[in-house]
């Protein structure tokens, strides 16, 4: 689904990443952990194609976007859905018109039908009833759910989260990891997650979501604490990737710098 091979990038004399390599099969979820300043929002960036790569190639669905052009990428970029940090909606539009903004932008839909695309997608994220509110009217755990909405404009396949879990309270920030595990584990979304929240990705290496009898969803815990097979984790490190692998194999890992970045590993179990 996405590959990144060879990756280098520098903005003048800083080396922001440096020969990176990783692959993401479709459903996957690739959780890319690091200090800050490490270079996790750089590779989102890359796999939208916001900027280039100095060497290298970034293969997506069998593509090579590395030297495409704006007008391929655009092509690209409409079967991504991309949810920022802190939402980044408009603050001008109301909830209605944040999440149907690609949509009136096209004009390919009636205005029924987007008022019918809006509705499902924020029934999806659990938040119809704030349709016609303003984001200053929102909590931040609201703006992040509102930006997934609008994220998943177009049925997206594979969907990027830069930091949604940053400075919410926990329990806010338990429905968001649901939310994106929901879409993994019911839509298969392929999923990319940059965080430096280890507690948020060890929820989406350890739960699932299923569907029960009575139809609702339910998320269960892996037996055991066993890490969920189509979870990995890319560490980065002074712009390489140090590590590669499972939840387990990263809270076992004797690098120094891993054992300080992971911690007290209780919190995240």
């Amino acid at each position: 689904m996405i590959e990144f091979q060879n990756v280098t990038i520098a903005f003048e004399d800083d080396v922001v990443l440096k020969d990176v390599s990783f692959r993401i099969t479709r459903g996957e979820t690739k959780i890319i952990v690091g200090a800050s300043g490490s270079g996790k929002s750089t590779i989102l960036k890359l796999i939208l194609g916001l900027i280039r790569p100095d060497s290298g190639h970034i293969i997506i669905d069998d593509q090579d976007i590395t030297r495409m052009t704006e007008a391929e990428l655009v092509q690209v970029r409409q079967r991504i859905g991309m949810v920022f940090q802190e939402g980044a909606l408009f603050d001008s539009l109301s909830v209605r018109e944040n999440v149907g903004y690609r949509l009136y932008e096209e004009a390919k839909l009636t205005e029924d039908e987007i008022e019918i695309a809006v509705q499902r997608l924020l029934g999806f994220v659990g938040l119809e009833d704030v349709i016609d509110k303003m984001p200053s009217e929102l909590s931040g755990g609201m703006k992040r759910r509102v930006g997934i909405a609008r994220a998943l404009v177009g049925t997206p396949k594979v969907v990027l989260y830069d930091e949604p879990t940053a400075g919410l309270d926990p329990i806010t920030k338990k429905t968001i990891v649901e939310l994106m595990i929901k879409l993994r584990d019911l839509e298969g979304v392929t999923t990319v997650f940059v965080t430096h929240d280890l507690p948020a990705a060890a929820i989406m290496a350890n739960e699932y979501a299923a569907i029960d009898d009575s139809g609702a969803v339910r998320f269960v815990r892996g037996d055991g604490g066993m890490c969920l097979a189509n979870v990995h984790f890319v560490m980065l490190h002074d712009g390489s990737a140090c590590f590669q692998g499972s939840y387990q194999e990263l809270l076992a890992s004797k690098v120094p710098y891993i054992r300080t970045f992971v911690g007290d590993t209780s919190v995240c179990l």
